[in-house]
């Protein structure tokens, strides 16, 4: 029961990670595109840019956090994840980077 119920608050701290990367995502491309016809505009949007890119680095942060939690948990109760595990788990991390 206790479980499940860490599962679907992982499995949910994992979707809303991948979704606030998506929006970060989409608006520092429209920052880009903004300052990519006038170098000016720079100076009055940067620091917007610069929120978005703490925005995506947190949630790398976060998802390498979440990856540690769960190794340790793991670990804990089934030992070291294998080679085989460990790449199941960063390809899974990816695949919803990707969406």
């Amino acid at each position: 029961m206790m479980e499940d119920k860490f599962k679907r608050h992982l499995e949910e701290a994992i979707a809303n990670i991948h979704d606030d990367r998506k929006v970060a995502t989409e608006l520092l491309r429209d920052v880009s595109e903004y300052i990519g016809k006038n170098k000016e505009r720079h100076k009055d949007v940067g620091q917007v840019a610069a929120k978005y890119l703490e925005t995506l680095q947190r949630s790398n942060e976060q998802l390498v956090k979440l990856t540690a939690m769960l190794q340790k948990t793991r670990n804990e109760e089934f030992g070291d994840l294998n080679e085989r595990d460990k790449d199941a788990l960063f390809s899974s991390f990816e695949k919803g980077e990707d969406e």
